[in-house]
C-alpha cells in the first residue's frame, strides 16, 4: 500500500474518532462560509463543514459585503474591529487547525435563482458549481444549509461581463513578509503567531492601486498554498493593509491520491487554469515572487494562454529571504529571457518591493492596450 493510501486512511481514521467524540460532547455540524466566484452565468460557492461547540462563538464571522455605498474607511473600521475582537480573546492562529471536519454531509446551496443538493467531500469541502443563478454583477451573499447544521451566508462576487483585465496575486512573500523557513513558516504564521500581527511587503498595496486604478471593473483574486483554514485572518490582514478586496484560493495540506500532502505547484495551476476558464475575455496580470516557483508557473501560463496574460510582476526575494524560503541564496527557477516577451507578448517586471515594481509599472502596461 502507498505512503499516501496510508495518510488517507489514518486522517481518516482520527477524524471519524473525533467527529464520534464531539458528538457526544453535544457538537453539531457547522458550515465555515469562503468567498465564492464566477461570471454572470456560473458561479462557484465554497465552504467546509466542520464540527462546533454550539455554545461557542461562531468559527468566523466574515466582513459584512462592501457595496458600493461601503467605502474603504469603513471596510478598514470594520477590519480593526475583527481584529481587535481576535486579540482579546488571544485567539492564535494554531487554533484554526484543531478541527474536525465533516465529509460527505448532504448540503443544500441557495444562489439566485437556483438550489443545488450535493454532498461535502471526503475532507468537508464544499465546491459547487452553479450555473444560470441570475445574480447581477457585484458582490451577492448565497445560502448554505446542511444536515444538523445552522444555515450560514457566503460572500460571491460576480464579476461585470465587462472586465477586460483583471490580477491574480500570491500571498506569502509577496503581499506578506514572512522571514521563516518555508517548513516553519506555516507553523509560525498560522498556529503561534497572533492574528493580526503579520507585516506587509513595502509598497504592495500602493503598486496593486496604481495598476488597478484605471480598471475599476478588474477583479483581484489571491492565489496562495496556504490552508483554507488561515482565510478569516488573511483577510484581515489584506483589509488592515489597504490591499484591493477579492476572493482567496487557498488549498487543503491533507493527503492525495498521488502523495501525502498536497501539491502547491499543482494548486496553483489549476486554479489559473479555472480562472481562464470561467472568464475567457479577461488578461490577467499575475504578481508573485521568486522564491518558490511562481516565475516558472507564470511564465508556462503566458506560454499556453498568451492572450489571457496582460503582465507579469515577480518580487525579488533577498539572499537572506531566499535561504529561508527553499534552503539557497538565490532563486530556484530562471527567470524569463528578454526573446520571451517577443516570442508571447507578456511584458516582465520584477523588484524587491512595490515601490520598486511601481516604477517599472509603464513597462507592465504594455499588455494592456487601449486601456
Amino acid at each position: 500500500m502507498a505512503l499516501a493510501d496510508v495518510a488517507r486512511r489514518l486522517e481518516d481514521s482520527l477524524n471519524r474518532r473525533g467527529t464520534v467524540k464531539r458528538v457526544n460532547r453535544g457538537w453539531r455540524p457547522a458550515i465555515i462560509g469562503f468567498t465564492g466566484y464566477g461570471s454572470t452565468s456560473s458561479l462557484h460557492v465554497l465552504g467546509r463543514a466542520v464540527m462546533a461547540d454550539p455554545d461557542s462563538k461562531p468559527l468566523f464571522k466574515p466582513p459584512r459585503l462592501p457595496p458600493a455605498t461601503h467605502t474603504v474607511l469603513g471596510q478598514v473600521k470594520e477590519a480593526f474591529e475583527q481584529a481587535e475582537k481576535l486579540s482579546e480573546t488571544a485567539q492564535r492562529g494554531w487554533r484554526q487547525f484543531f478541527t474536525t471536519q465533516v465529509g460527505f454531509l448532504p448540503v443544500t446551496v441557495h444562489a439566485g435563482d437556483k438550489v443545488i443538493s450535493t454532498r461535502t467531500d471526503r475532507s468537508g469541502y464544499i465546491d459547487v458549481l452553479v450555473q444560470d443563478h441570475g445574480l447581477e454583477p457585484g458582490w451577492h451573499e448565497v445560502r448554505i444549509e446542511a444536515a444538523a447544521a445552522e444555515p450560514i451566508t457566503a460572500k460571491v462576487l460576480v464579476v461585470k461581463p465587462t472586465a477586460t483585465y483583471g490580477m491574480v496575486s500570491d500571498i506569502d512573500d509577496t503581499v506578506m513578509v514572512t522571514w521563516l523557513p518555508r517548513a516553519a513558516l506555516a507553523a509560525w504564521n498560522s498556529w503561534v503567531r497572533h492574528t493580526n500581527t503579520r507585516k506587509a511587503v513595502p509598497g504592495m498595496a500602493r503598486f496593486y492601486r496604481e495598476l488597478l486604478d484605471d480598471l475599476p471593473d478588474a477583479p483581484v483574486f489571491y492565489l496562495s498554498t496556504g490552508a483554507w483554514n488561515t482565510l478569516p485572518t488573511l483577510e484581515v490582514f489584506l483589509t488592515l493593509n489597504g490591499f484591493p478586496t477579492g476572493p482567496l484560493l487557498l488549498t487543503d495540506w491533507g493527503p492525495t491520491p498521488t502523495g501525502i500532502f498536497r501539491s502547491g505547484q499543482e494548486h496553483k495551476k489549476t486554479q489559473l487554469r479555472n480562472l481562464i476558464i470561467t472568464f475567457p475575455e479577461i488578461k490577467w496580470f499575475l504578481v508573485g515572487d521568486d522564491g518558490q516557483h511562481d516565475p516558472i508557473i507564470f511564465d508556462e501560463l503566458a506560454r499556453e494562454h498568451p492572450r489571457h496574460v496582460a503582465g507579469i510582476a515577480i518580487r525579488q526575494l533577498n539572499p537572506v529571504e531566499q535561504v529561508l524560503s527553499h534552503g539557497l541564496t538565490e532563486a530556484i527557477d530562471e527567470r524569463r529571457f528578454d526573446d520571451d516577451e517577443a516570442r508571447y507578448g507578456v511584458p516582465t517586471i520584477s523588484g524587491q518591493d512595490g515601490f520598486e515594481l511601481m516604477a517599472k509599472i509603464d513597462e507592465l502596461e504594455k499588455g494592456c492596450p487601449g486601456r
